[in-house]
This record gives C-alpha cells, structure tokens and sequence, in this order.
C-alpha cells in the first residue's frame, strides 16, 4: 500500500480509527476495509478501550466507494466477467461482504461514534450510520446517491434510523442532507459547527468512557436487539443482492462506462448535474474543508 489506510490510536479509554487516505476523499476499497476491520478488533479485545471513535483524515468523512481509476480495483463488477449468481454469493457471504465490516460498527458491543464532516456518501453514509452515535458538523454532507443509478441502500440504516417519510423520500430521491438538517429528522444524533466538532465528540467519548463498561455493552445489547427483532440481518441480505442488480442494469453498465473513460468526474456530472447536488452543487452549498479552518 502506498500509505497507511487507517490509524489507529487510543488515549483515555477511547479508541480512535481514522480512515487515511485524504486524497481520495477516504474512499473505500477491499484494503481499506480489511484495515478497518482489524482496528475494530482490536479496539474491541482491547481491556484498555470502552470507546470507539470513527474519524475521516483530511476534509471528508468518506466519499463513499472509490469508483476511480477505471474501477481496476473491482475486477469482478467489470462486464466480461460478472456472474449475478456469484455477486450474490460474494456480497452475503459473511467472510467476503462489507456488510460485516460496516457492522462491526454495531455488532461489537463497545459503543461506537461516527464524526462526520465533509462528505459524507454512498457507501460512506451506509458504514457511518451503523455507529451507535452518530454526530456531524453542521455543513457536512450525508446522502446516497447511489439511488439515482448504480446501487441501492447496503445496511438498511437509513430505512432504520428515519420514519417511513424521510426514509421513502431519500430512498427515491438520493437528494443530500447537511449534518444539520440529519440531525433535525433525526437521522444522526447531534451537529454542531465544524470549529467545535472535535471538542464536542470528544467530551461525549470521555462522558461515555466514564461509564462502567458493562452497563455500556448491556445496554448497547438491549437495544440492538430491538432492530435485529424487526428485521435488520434479512434487510441486510437483500439489499446488497439488490444493488449488484443495480450495479449491472443498463443504466448501471453505462455508468461504469462513462467512469472509465470520462473519469469519475464525467459519471458524476452525468448522474447529480440534472439535481444540482453533492459535487455538482452551488460553491456555497458544498461543505467547507477542515483544511481551511483558522
């Protein structure tokens, strides 16, 4: 690997992750998940750890799946070679899926906090929004749009965390959210101004931290259960079945298409000019960059 895909550090009882590759906006690839996965184990076998805390390095929490590059990198989703039965096999098995690292966010009974910032897309929402805790900066950007072509919802998280309103309206639309406007639908937890993001996650961690780690997990327990008993593994299975569909209808193959050859700027334009949003957005609606701050 050129550089390190994810850090690792922990002070306080509080583990911190940090999804590292700021040039690209800490897309996600199979690395990157891998890396991710083991710091989640190893924050959760460590004694030392009640806290876990998922950060994004550089001015993004995650741009979702990286599409760039030709897609060289996912060969098995390129045309000559796809096997609708075997992408099915690929994303529901749980030793080759994402799904498992994203719920690694839920299923390990230490708490978990997602600080979002930036953008925060696609695939990079549905891993964000598996955290327990979920707080953003008020201009962040959080959506899917994946639901206007080449995909469909992964974790069942947003279908879980809103009502049948917003989560049917977003689903249909893949329109963007600010970390503010999430927080007000309650879709996350809190936003706050990007100044103050850092503090304020950081005094919920050490709040938590405080906490015995058995009321922490037993209570984290009860309530997971609730929404596995309505149905949260089998959303889990058809929606990845669904977006390998999605991945390969017409429209989908003539997204990767554009991607490969025009660039990922192209498939972008082609996809979210006609809405005006996310990278195609007026330059006062995009969020602002930690880089920049004072």
């Amino acid at each position: 690997m050129d550089e390190e895909m994810v850090k690792y550090s922990k002070a306080k009882g509080i583990a911190t992750i940090t999804l590292n590759r700021p040039s690209k906006a800490n897309t996600l690839r199979n690395d990157l998940l891998r890396a991710l996965e083991n710091a989640l184990k190893d924050a959760n076998q460590d004694k030392e750890v009640k806290v876990i805390m998922l950060e994004g390095a550089g001015d993004n929490f995650c741009g979702g799946f990286d599409f760039s590059g030709g897609l060289e990198h996912y060969e098995e989703i390129m045309e000559d070679e796809y096997d609708p039965g075997m992408d099915a096999m690929w994303v529901t098995n749980q030793y080759t899926s994402y799904i498992p690292v994203f719920m690694g966010l839920w299923r390990g009974l230490k708490p978990t906090i997602s600080k979002v910032h930036g953008y925060c897309v696609g695939g990079g929402s549905e891993m964000a929004l598996c955290a327990d805790l979920v707080i953003a900066s008020d201009d962040a950007r959080i959506g899917t749009p994946y639901s206007r072509v080449w995909g469909c919802h992964l974790s069942g998280m947003w279908v879980y965390r809103l009502g049948l309103a917003k989560a049917k309206y977003y689903a249909l639309t893949g329109e963007w959210i600010s970390g503010k406007e999430a927080a007000e639908i309650e879709l996350i937890n809190f936003s706050y101004p990007l100044e103050e993001l850092d503090q304020k996650v950081q005094e919920l961690a050490e709040k938590l931290a405080s906490i015995p780690l058995t009321q922490l997990i037993s209570m984290k327990l009860i309530v997971n259960q609730a929404y596995d008993n309505m149905g949260l593994q089998s959303t889990q299975t058809l929606g990845p079945i669904l977006d390998g569909i999605m991945r390969n209808t017409p429209e989908g193959r003539d997204f990767v298409r554009v991607a490969a050859t025009k660039g990922v700027r192209g498939a972008i334009e082609m996809r979210d000019g006609p809405f005006g949003d996310y990278s195609q957005g007026a330059p006062e609606d995009q969020p602002r960059k930690r880089s920049k701050l004072g």
